[in-house]
């Protein structure tokens, strides 16, 4: 007998079926196991299991066209008939489950005379075009035709027919040709079932049945979020893939690893020689099992764009145009300006920064480079100003700086609390995924000043919204813990088994105290008191409940404070250390969990081990065979400074736009201007590259191999399915550099990074490429104790022992609203574009975000006799810019809101430098601002066009060149 069934994990072995294989229905979890014959093969699979999936795991394949193992069984084409002894008619496999002692027949005669029937009726409305279609090849009907043997159609086409529908090519990606679909609804399904937006609908009935997107209206105008769920689930050309459509069928693929948001979605990128033809979701990939958004699917195309720099360039000035080199001479001027820097300024006055879209090897490298190269610790990365609260505040409560859950955990949450994110936009195929606990029943408890679309969750269980006033975090978690605790909502047995006592009484004492309560805090957070203890009361009232937290938490002059915070409220309920709990950051970029774990920060090496642990820095000592400095080095703040102040001169940047990611743009543009020798590497003339005196061409992750890792510690491989365009991988180039400055670097592959990070990070010493290709990917720690991986962090223990109750003061921020600046200004991302954007807007994604708009609630919008669409002037006390409107009531009175994805748009000219006061993380999500209507662009916008046009005339290319320019 087969045995299919796994009583340790009451579902598939997964060591005996290929993900790549398409099992026809779901997998059911169950630990009653059930045998059955079918085609006279002995079975047994976990009850619940349909017909046709146990069939295909005993190897037999059972025609089909309605049904996808991603999906639950719809039961529609009938082409997956079999017969069962003892039951009348063909019941359709996919909708009838095993039962013990069933016998099925997939193989007769009157069998295959109904699916030639079946078959000819579909074959009978469709376009006899296979040669020229698309699709040919591809296409899950041509196989059909062909494996039930049809080979003749005897209805003609004088009939009625569908066969002159219009195709709708409204999408930038793909097609919809009505005239080849089938009506399988298998798009419509993936859009509930697996995408969770409900875009697509069957209109009709019988015959006049149709696919219609929206109110029958074109793709482009739908909800439809081109996620490129309903195009992988067609089983005909009718949605397609226009990069197909013009480039044919692909012929390989290289698994690999999306470059963009934090879940880290794994890809299979389907190629035609060395040129990418599409991005398609990877079945097996642990973090999105086979779904994907926009992005990751189709907004490829920035590898190639015209755009990218494709040499070394090299310059005295920022005035100065630039001039092509080689390689060995760009590397070399790098060297020599970097040690003249030193020699005239001291071993201090020059750093590095890493990036947290490059690779963890890329990332290691450049710290290493700093740190034993510089000889000093002045290295930083962008988590500096998106999640280093959640580095200090976790680790400081529960002993380790990261989040505690893989994604999948999400599904065995009773309620879910949502704090300063919005996963739909920013995290969307995570976002799909908790949309699918939602409908499932969970309670939705979203803590944001805007009202986000997890909110509007078609048939979604319950929901409260907690429309705080900007800046007052730390106030709502305050609050929620008072409640617990003066309602006797405590898990008591979790705190006295693993939470330090004496912290817990200081803590309990401190948030009783009245001042904490609902009602007192009321007025300050906005949010009615009772609204508040309904929330506190269905969170620590859940079998499990589970907290997902993003920017709208670190990016506050408390957020390590609110961190901190959300890990008491945490352990005060028993909500750590199993599935369906935890406290959980969505980290923002790709890599950005990768790029801290690397020892990026200043104080920290590799592994989070401070820089004054001597026993530490003796183990890399002996390692990197160097000196390392004991002090921590500077933060990207304290680099703008000094930079200013004339004692830091030069600055090594890999991949991140400090330009116009960080605050207080005018700050920064001095900072930049101040530097003796800024080198940039990355693949586009960025807003930061526009400065430099060296520009070092970056590669794509299409161009390189390595790992990411993305926000539930899981370390994904990143595999290299083109040649980098300026012929090196980054890690080649820094280490160039490194030995270009009389550090020897000796590399030959990323792996042997990895071996070395292995060597000196305790929670990666069971990492290596091997262990990688034989698990598929790895969550860290992974060690002696942990050998495959950790995906629950804190079962047992913490890292630090006992839990750590920390005292969470509420400090109301400085910056707040008065006569002169009486709104509010918040930011946060939108779906279609990217963090500064600097890839997304060199593709069609640009189609829904063309620019950066200010949302205004219309009784704000109404006092100030503003319209939708006007330009509106934006000040603050540190600058203006010009943004159009969008007058919209998911904003509160009082709050404005903006994103920062195109450089024009001046988002960061108005934000300020003031920041977290434990680590320095900017407080982007307050900044009081006044508004009005202008009709011309501020002075700092009329001065960055001017600035941007003088800069690509350097680099020989005209404003008109690239459509990403600010208009």
């Amino acid at each position: 007998m087969i045995n299919y069934f796994d009583p340790r994990q009451t579902a598939l072995d997964p060591d005996r079926v290929s993900v790549e294989r398409d099992l026809g229905t779901p997998a059911r979890l169950s630990a009653t196991a059930v045998a059955l014959t079918i085609d006279g093969m002995e079975i047994s699979v976990p009850e619940g299991t349909s017909v046709m999936r146990a069939a295909a795991l005993a190897g037999v394949t059972v025609p089909k066209l309605c049904a996808s193992d991603n999906l639950e069984a719809f039961g529609s084409c009938r082409l997956c008939a079999v017969e069962i002894e003892g039951r009348r008619g063909y019941p359709a496999s996919c909708t009838t489950p095993v039962t013990e002692g069933m016998a099925v027949h997939t193989q007769t005669d009157k069998l295959a005379r109904l699916r030639r029937n079946v078959m000819e009726l579909y074959i009978s409305d469709h376009p006899l075009d296979c040669l020229t279609c698309s699709a040919n090849g591809d296409c899950e009907l041509q196989d059909m035709a062909g494996a039930v043997g049809l080979r003749e159609v005897r209805y003609g086409f004088e009939g009625k027919n569908h066969l002159d529908a219009e195709t709708d090519t409204s999408n930038p990606y793909f097609s919809f040709d009505p005239s080849k679909c089938i009506v399988c609804s298998r798009c419509v399904r993936a859009c509930e079932e697996v995408q969770g937006t409900f875009a697509l609908t069957i209109n009709g009935r019988g015959f006049d049945s149709k696919v219609a997107a929206g109110q029958d209206e074109p793709f482009m105008d739908s909800e439809c979020v081109s996620c490129g769920a309903c195009v992988q689930a067609c089983p005909t050309a009718t949605l397609m893939e226009k990069s197909v459509i013009d480039q044919g069928v692909p012929e390989h693929s290289v698994i690999t690893t999306c470059a963009y948001c934090g879940v880290g979605c794994s890809f299979k990128a389907e190629m035609k020689g060395d040129k990418v033809v599409r991005m398609v979701p990877y079945k097996g990939g642990d973090a999105n099992h086979g779904h994907s958004c926009v992005k990751g699917r189709f907004a490829f195309g920035y590898a190639e764009h015209p755009d990218r720099i494709r040499e070394p360039m090299i310059r005295e000035s920022i005035e100065s145009p630039w001039r092509a080199v080689s390689w060995e001479e760009a590397i070399a001027f790098a060297a020599e300006r970097l040690k003249a820097t030193q020699a005239r300024h001291g071993r201090e006055s020059i750093g590095g920064i890493t990036s947290s879209r490059c690779t963890n090897e890329e990332t290691y490298l450049v710290q290493k480079l700093v740190r034993a190269g510089f000889g000093n610790n002045n290295t930083d990365t962008c988590a500096r100003v998106c999640h280093s609260p959640t580095g200090y505040g976790l680790k400081t409560t529960l002993g380790e700086s990261a989040g505690t859950q893989t994604f999948d955990s999400v599904m065995k949450a009773d309620t879910i609390l949502v704090i300063g994110a919005n996963p739909t936009d920013a995290h969307p195929v995570f976002g799909s995924q908790m949309r699918r606990r939602l409908r499932e029943g969970a309670t939705l408890i979203v803590a944001d000043p805007r009202r986000i679309d997890l909110l509007e969750t078609p048939h979604g269980g319950r929901s409260l919204h907690l429309p705080l006033k900007p800046g007052t975090n730390v106030a709502l978690v305050n609050a929620l813990a008072h409640v617990v605790v003066t309602e006797g909502l405590e898990d008591h047995h979790f705190i006295e088994r693993r939470c330090e006592p004496e912290a817990y009484r200081a803590w309990r004492d401190f948030i009783r105290d009245t001042q904490h309560s609902p009602e007192a805090r009321e007025a300050e957070i906005g949010v009615p008191a009772e609204r508040v203890r309904e929330a506190a009361r269905a969170y620590a009232g859940a079998g499990n409940a589970a907290i997902y937290y993003g920017l709208g938490v670190t990016e506050h002059s408390q957020g390590s404070t609110m961190v901190m915070g959300i890990a008491n409220l945490a352990m005060a309920t028993g909500n750590l250390g199993r599935e369906g709990v935890g406290v959980n950051p969505l980290r923002g970029q790709n890599n950005v969990q990768g790029s801290c774990d690397m020892g990026s920060f200043p104080h920290e090496l590799p592994g989070y081990q401070h820089v004054a642990d001597a026993g530490v820095r003796e183990r890399f000592e002996s390692l990197w065979q160097t000196t390392l400095d004991d002090e921590p080095g500077l933060r990207i703040p304290n680099m703008f400074d000094a930079a200013i102040a004339g004692t830091f001169r030069g600055l090594y940047v890999q991949g991140e736009d400090i330009a116009q990611s960080d605050p207080n743009t005018r700050h920064v543009e001095d900072a930049l201007t101040s530097l003796d020798c800024l080198i940039v590497q990355d693949i586009f003339l960025n807003e930061t590259a526009k400065y430099a005196h060296v520009l070092l061409p970056g590669s794509t992750f299409l161009e390189k191999n390595g790992t990411f890792t993305n926000a539930e510690r899981r370390i994904n491989r990143v595999r290299k399915v083109m040649a980098p365009i300026a012929g090196k991988e980054d890690w080649e180039v820094t280490q160039d550099l490194a030995n270009a400055l009389g550090y020897p670097m000796h590399y030959r592959h990323p792996s042997e990074i990895m071996d070395e990070i292995a060597r000196l990070t305790p929670t990666f010493t069971g990492v290596s490429y091997d262990r990688l290709e034989e698990l598929g990917s790895i969550q860290w720690p992974c060690n002696a104790e942990h050998p495959d991986g950790t995906p629950t962090m804190h079962e047992e223990a913490f890292p630090i022992g006992k839990g750590h109750f920390a005292i969470t003061e509420y400090v109301a921020t400085e910056e707040r609203s008065n006569r002169r600046y009486p709104l509010l200004l918040t930011t946060g991302r939108i779906l279609s574009q990217y963090n500064v954007g600097a890839q997304t807007r060199r593709t069609d994604n640009s189609r829904w975000h063309e620019e950066d708009v200010l949302e205004i609630h219309p009784s704000d919008a109404e006092v100030r006799g503003i319209r939708d669409g006007d330009w509106l002037g934006v000040s603050s006390r540190v600058g203006q810019t010009v943004l159009r409107c969008r007058i919209s009531d998911r904003m509160q009175p009082g709050v404005v809101y903006t994103t920062f994805h195109h450089p024009g748009s001046g988002a960061n000219v108005i934000t300020t430098d003031s920041s977290d006061w434990a680590t320095n993380c900017p407080e982007y999500k307050v900044t009081a601002v006044q508004v009005e209507k202008v009709t011309q662009p501020s002075e700092w916008q009329r001065h960055f066009r001017q600035f941007d046009a003088r800069q690509r005339s350097y680099l020989g290319r005209s404003a008109e060149v690239s459509d990403v320019v600010a208009k």
